[in-house]
């Protein structure tokens, strides 16, 4: 029955799984690992998904959410993990990560490290989530970015690389690539806090498929707010950065982020922390470097293409990088190159005339910028960037190098910076003091490369070692072995480095008497060298010793202790036993007798450094006075009458004359050395002096020392009556006879060189009485003087004849004044000063034209050996002292000389007499200019320039008040004004050309100094004068029209030099005008002017064209810098190239004008040829300009600007077209002159030189049709054909016997034929190019006024004659090579 009943009841589903609660689904997933039950029905169930995320919020209203959450989380996911394939497993998946980031957004669960665990897990899990859910969470992680402030905050964003990856690649989701980027673009317009910056940096790096405009602005935000990071998270960042290069996201932009940031942002603010932040942040950048290489060369080329990343931390960042091998010259060479361009554009504006002074200000902050740092980046380089030292020292020592003799002065100090010599110094100096572990790399390598480099490269490296003994002497001495070894090469180095070498160590020797006396030794063998320079630097250095040591007893035993750090015990105890013995000068008196008997140049050398060593020490004069006196005896006696042995200072040796001893230099030391001593104190000498020179203080020895100095007075005396009582013949005895052979005039010649030199010393002492004299003493000294000049004269009238191998030249006395570069000059600055005031006043009195004559040509001689003898040198402040004050006597001997030559052609004077003494006055005037010019040249690299134009003013009595003013643009002005033009003016009309020249020069030369207001009056002065004057001297009218150019406004100096080309081109003449004969304009262009003034305009053309060269190749640079998207100092850098842009275009528009002239005219053979070079490089710029206007592929190509082609227009109208016919021109009158070999030589040097031309001309206009077809702007639509560039091949033809002109030159046709049909249609030209007539074949493709069909003549001329065009494009190519 029951069984019945049961069978008839329907069938129920089955019964429902008991529901689980939390603490149940808790409970069965910590026992789930030790069971193998099966996974309840409830948890798989879709049913219970409601339930169970109300679990989860449940939880979250807990005393303990966190812990609470977390635990029921990872219980559920690990339970229904068991079973991943099951559908609802991720149907769960879904509302639970949802739910648990809206309880993480609301913050009813807190930021922990528990949550942390859960979006861990979360993450794990998150593939199986469905892909149209994956927006969802998403959505949900962004929506409170805003709300991130700590680092607990942003965990969610974890899940943010995940979710955007699956969506980007899912196929189920429609638009998911836009969605991806809209979600980009809602991050990036939220604002970012630190925190969250840090974490995107970190999250972005597993992001790999973000655009390019979205990543640039992604890091211009993140660089935007690195401001406010914490200094401790920037090393972080930064290397999660540098992660991201390393992945190919914004490589350019993230390496010049990072430079700017710590270079510009936070490296204002120098701390401890951000230095050790930043050292931190160059180890991360190193390590990237070394694992991608690609970043290093990104760093490279951002220098290289953008100075305006040069910045402390970038020059720090090349110089880690140059730790990797690979790396290593490349980075140095990038830093140096660098710091030099700065040099050379700050050079290069401040000379430019025509560049704007905000543009000549902002190179200068440039140059600034890169000293400062260079120099920052060496101070700190000892927190904690140690591993970067042997890259400065590299750096330091390439800086160096880089100043070589010839362009010291292109990388010298200018007003306001280092000089790149200073820069390298002061960098291995900072280096030295800081690092002990760089000091013995740095004196290596000074020893190195003093002995490697040539002379003029080592005084760098001599002057950095002598700074480093002077600075830091105490560690200098623990390198004394390194510095032995260097002075064992003494005797093998240049005679200069070897002196210098001496000079630079000359400190050390106060602290180590090993160094000094191993110098000695090394000194006494170079003393033996049969090289005539080894001695010379050998006798220098034991002066040099000598000195020294003078000095250091005159200033103490411990005079170097206050200015170096203090030395250790036993570096006193060594220093103090050096100094103690005192007796160099005896010990060294044996040597130096030695060079008592050698040439005459190392003779004169030590003459010069004995008065030293009485300048330095006057009380020393007795022991030099002891030491000269027996040798000068050997050439002076006192018998019955005073005997001055001249002719034994003149001796033979295999038939050729010398000079043994130079008894002028030898009495120049005594006078000077009577002259040093103070007077009252002779007898009273100072014990330090006598002890320095190795004398005792006893009676005897000073009873000797006053002797010796009486009998060097009375001989001097002696001499000095002897020279002046006697003839020549009584004063040179036999040496003045007549020899019979040439040999003998040659030593006569040399005898009467010597004497000349003792009357310039006796007139010095004379001078030197004169200045302290009473009148009536004046009266006997000026006629003493005036004895001794006129025995002067006698021996320059008497030519000096020297033997050669071809025979006997000509040489005046004063040319021989002195035998060598070491000579000073016998006459100091105030004697020379007494003539000339004595000239003035004997000048109106009687006939002085011997002193005058004299007076000129010492005081010419005096300033130009001014310069060559060095500041430091004792000799400098004796001889010249004062040199300024010869300015106002040489100005009034002038203005008195003009005067008279005006009063000499007033009186019409018929005597021959008259015109001789006219004409001496006129050589007076224009060697008086001479000496003006040089003395205020000289002057003008010195603080004395101010007082000397100051002087100078004083000199006219219009300037009186003016001259108290203390500008020297000011005073400059007016002495143009007042002096300089109103005697300009006198001259021009006396007719006296070659002083016009050189006050031409002397304007100019001041003018290049005044402010442009002022030069624009003196040149319109000058342009005024040239208008006016019709001058048939070359010189002279060259000079004016110089300055006529050369001091005008920018702009303005090639207006004149077009209006001046123009007149020019009148009197030349060209193929249609005849020349005439003056010009109406400027009278001063005519035929005896025509050949210097082409000259001068064919130089400034040249001089524009290099300015112009300069500025494509900054304008070059801003490209590149645009084209590789450098977004540094945008704004300034794009302001800087369209101003550079606007000059360039407009100088070139004028210079298009000037040559415009110059190719129309009929020039000689040699201008002719520099026409077309200069015309050559001209049309290579136009060339460059055309293609930096091109935009490269990817880029919009911007409208050619007005005035680019207003330049193109003016240059195919007055320049191409003229400039074939010119060309043309030329090898026509070749061909009709070339008679003789040398002419065919210059046709084949000029023939070298117009392919070029050609070749540039051509490529000009191939970057134009590029351009127009890229603009849609056609620039070639004033463009004519020309036949000029139609040029056929001539056959070999015999000129001269059997020289043949080459064949393969290519001769340009000029036919009538071809001038008809260059009038033609596009069609008939087409017509006549095919025409095959075996006599003219087009060689290159003609220019048409429309592309298409200069595009289609192209391509009928391949196809009418391809072979016999190869055949002349051969021929062609093999003159460009011989080129």
């Amino acid at each position: 029955m029951i069984a019945r009943r049961e069978n008839s009841k329907p069938l129920n589903p089955p019964p429902q799984p008991p529901p689980l609660t939390d603490v149940d689904i808790v409970r069965l997933a910590q026992e789930q690992p030790l069971s193998s039950a099966v996974i309840p029905s409830f948890l798989l169930s879709p049913d219970s998904h409601t339930t169970l995320i109300s679990f989860l919020h449940s939880r979250s209203d807990s005393p303990s959410p966190s812990l609470s959450v977390t635990e029921y989380v990872t219980s559920l996911l690990f339970i229904i993990s068991l079973s991943p394939q099951d559908p609802s497993f991720s149907s769960l998946l879904s509302p639970l990560t949802l739910s648990y980031i809206h309880l993480l957004n609301s913050h009813k669960i807190p930021h922990d490290p528990n949550s942390s665990k859960v979006i861990q897990l979360l993450g794990y899990y998150l593939e199986y989530v469905p892909k149209t859910d994956i927006k969802s969470v998403a959505d949900a992680i962004v929506t409170d970015l805003s709300q991130i402030v700590s680092t607990d905050d942003a965990q969610l964003l974890d899940l943010l690389p995940q979710c955007l990856t699956l969506i980007y690649h899912s196929d189920e989701i429609e638009g998911g690539r836009d969605y991806v980027n809209s979600l980009f673009d809602t991050i990036l317009m939220c604002n970012w806090s630190k925190v969250l910056l840090v974490k995107m940096v970190s999250m972005f790096r597993e992001v790999p498929f973000l655009d390019k405009v979205r990543a640039a602005e992604f890091l211009q935000k993140v660089f935007a707010g690195m401001k406010g990071v914490d200094l401790q998270d920037l090393p972080s960042l930064v290397y999660q950065m540098l992660i991201l290069v390393s992945k190919g996201f914004g490589k350019r932009e993230v390496i010049e982020g990072i430079v700017m940031f710590f270079g510009s942002q936070i490296g204002s603010k120098v701390t401890s922390i951000i230095r050790q932040v930043e050292g931190t942040v160059l180890l991360h950048v190193n390590f990237a470097v070394k694992q991608d290489p690609s970043i290093g060369q990104e760093v490279i080329d951002l220098i290289k293409s953008n100075m305006g990343a040069f910045n402390h931390f970038s020059v720090t960042v090349l110089l880690s990088v140059a730790r990797i091998r690979r790396f290593s010259d490349s980075s140095i060479g990038i830093l140096r190159l660098a710091v030099l361009a700065t040099y050379r554009d700050y050079k290069f504006t401040k000379d430019c005339k025509w560049l704007p002074d905000g543009l000549k200000e902002e190179y200068l902050q440039n140059v600034k910028l890169v000293e400062t740092a260079v120099l920052r980046a060496v101070s700190e380089s000892n927190y904690g960037r140690e591993h970067v030292v042997p890259s400065i020292v590299q750096f330091g020592f390439a800086l160096l190098e880089s100043v070589a003799e010839g362009n010291r002065k292109e990388l010298g100090t200018f007003e306001g910076t280092t000089g790149v010599e200073k820069l390298g110094i002061q960098i291995l100096k900072t280096l030295f003091e800081v690092h002990d572990m760089a000091r013995d790399e740095i004196i290596e390598q000074c020893k190195f490369r003093i002995l490697s480099l040539k002379p003029g490269q080592s005084t760098p490296i001599l002057k950095l070692l002598g700074s480093l003994v002077k600075s830091y002497p105490y560690p200098m001495l623990e390198h004394v072995s390194r510095l032995k070894e260097l002075l064992d090469y003494f005797a093998f180095m240049d005679g200069g480095v070897a002196s210098f070498l001496v000079t630079a160590l000359l400190p050390l020797f106060r602290f180590s008497r090993d160094l000094q006396g191993y110098t000695i030794l090394v000194v006494r063998k170079a003393m033996f060298r049969h090289q005539d320079t080894v001695r010379v630097a050998a006798l220098n250095a034991v002066i040099n010793l000598l000195l020294a040591e003078q000095l250091c007893n005159k200033d103490g035993l411990y005079s170097l202790q206050d200015s170096s750090s203090q030395a250790s015990c036993s570096q006193q105890g060594e220093m103090a036993c050096s100094m103690g013995s005192g007796s160099l000068f005896q010990e060294l008196s044996g040597l130096m007798q030695r060079c008592l008997y050698q040439q005459a140049k190392v003779k004169e050398v030590m003459y010069n450094g004995l008065v030293k060593l009485v300048v330095v020490d006057p009380l020393a004069a007795g022991a030099v006075f002891d030491f000269l006196l027996p040798h000068f005896l050997r050439f002076y006696r006192e018998d019955e009458d005073v005997h001055l042995d001249i002719s034994c200072c003149v001796k033979s040796e295999h038939g050729k004359i010398y000079i043994e001893e130079p008894l002028d230099c030898l009495l120049s030391c005594i006078s000077w050395i009577l002259l040093l001593q103070p007077h009252g104190k002779s007898n009273c000498p100072s014990d330090s002096s006598l002890a320095c020179l190795g004398f005792s203080f006893s009676q005897e020895n000073e009873a000797g020392r006053i002797l010796s100095r009486e009998k060097f007075s009375s001989a001097l005396s002696k001499i000095r009556k002897f020279l002046r009582s006697g003839n020549l013949e009584d004063i040179l005895g036999q040496t003045q006879s007549t020899g019979s052979t040439d040999l003998d005039k040659e030593r006569g010649s040399y005898c009467n060189l010597i004497l000349a030199g003792i009357i310039e010393v006796v007139i010095n002492v004379i001078a030197t009485e004169l200045e302290k004299a009473t009148e009536i003493e004046q009266v006997h000294l000026n006629k003493e003087i005036i004895d001794f000049i006129n025995l002067y004269d006698s021996l320059e009238k008497d030519k000096l004849t020297l033997k050669q191998s071809n025979g006997i030249r000509k040489i005046d006395s004063c040319t021989l004044t002195k035998l060598s570069e070491e000579r000073l000059p016998f006459m100091t600055t105030s004697s020379i000063y007494q003539l000339l005031l004595t000239t003035l006043r004997l000048y109106n009195a009687s006939d002085c034209s011997k002193l005058l004559s004299f007076v000129l040509k010492a005081s010419l001689s005096h300033i130009k050996s001014f310069k060559h003898v060095g500041d430091s040198d004792p000799l400098k402040a004796l001889i010249y002292g004062e040199i300024k004050l010869l300015g106002r006597p040489l100005l009034k001997m002038v203005i008195l000389l003009s005067s008279r030559l005006k009063l000499d052609i007033g009186q019409k004077k018929k005597e021959t007499k008259g015109k001789k003494v006219s004409e001496y006055r006129e050589e007076y005037v224009s060697l008086s200019l001479i000496c003006l010019k040089e003395l205020i040249q000289i002057s003008m690299e010195s603080p004395t320039f101010t007082g000397l134009i100051k002087d100078l003013l004083s000199v006219s009595s219009e300037s009186e008040v003016a001259s108290r003013s203390d500008d020297e643009h000011t005073n400059g002005k007016l002495f143009l004004e007042k002096i300089i033009r109103p005697m300009v003016t006198e001259l021009l009309l006396m007719s006296y050309f070659s002083e016009v020249e050189i006050l031409s020069n002397l304007t100019l030369m001041l003018g290049d100094i005044l402010p442009c207001k002022h030069q624009n009056s003196l040149g319109e002065w000058a342009i005024t004068v040239c208008k006016s004057s019709d001058i048939m001297n070359p010189k002279a009218a060259k000079s004016l029209l110089t300055l006529a150019i050369c001091l005008r406004s920018p702009q303005n100096d090639l207006i004149i030099a077009k209006d001046i080309a123009i007149e020019l081109l009148k009197v030349t003449g060209s193929e249609k005008d005849d020349p005439i004969e003056l010009s109406e304009t400027y009278p001063l262009i005519n035929h005896s002017t025509q050949t210097a003034i082409t000259s001068c305009m064919l130089l400034f053309v040249e001089s524009v064209i290099s300015d112009m060269d300069w500025i494509i190749m900054k304008l070059k640079t801003y490209s590149v810098a645009s084209q590789k998207k450098i977004y540094l100092d945008q704004t300034r850098e794009h302001t800087s190239g369209l101003a550079l842009e606007e000059f360039l275009y407009s100088r070139a528009e004028a210079l298009v004008e000037v040559l415009a002239s110059f190719v129309m005219m009929n020039l000689k053979d040699t201008q002719a040829e520099q026409l077309i070079r200069l015309t050559g490089k001209f049309y290579k710029h136009l060339a460059q300009m055309s293609k930096l206007r091109i935009s490269p592929k990817g880029c919009k190509q911007l409208l050619p600007g007005l005035k680019f082609q207003k330049l193109v227009e003016i240059t195919c109208k007055q320049l191409t077209a003229p400039l074939y016919n010119f060309v043309a021109l030329v090898q026509r009158n070749q061909q009709e002159n070339a008679k003789s070999k040398a002419f065919i030589n210059k046709i084949k040097r000029e023939n070298r030189c117009i392919p070029d031309l050609i070749f540039q001309i051509e490529d000009y206009e191939k970057y134009l049709i590029h351009l127009s077809k890229a603009s849609k702007v056609n620039l070639l639509r004033h463009a004519k054909r020309s036949t000029s560039r139609d040029f056929k091949i001539l056959e070999a033809r015999n000129i001269v016997g059997e020289e043949e002109v080459p064949s393969n030159e290519p001769i340009l046709n000029n036919s009538a034929a071809h001038n008809d049909s260059s009038e033609k249609s596009d069609d008939e030209d087409g017509d006549d190019d095919d025409t095959e007539n075996g006599v003219e074949k087009d060689l290159c493709p003609e220019t048409s006024s429309d592309l298409a069909a200069d595009s289609g003549s192209d391509d009928k001329e391949e196809d009418a004659s391809p072979k016999a065009k190869r055949t002349k494009r051969s021929r062609i190519v093999q003159d460009s090579d011989d080129d």
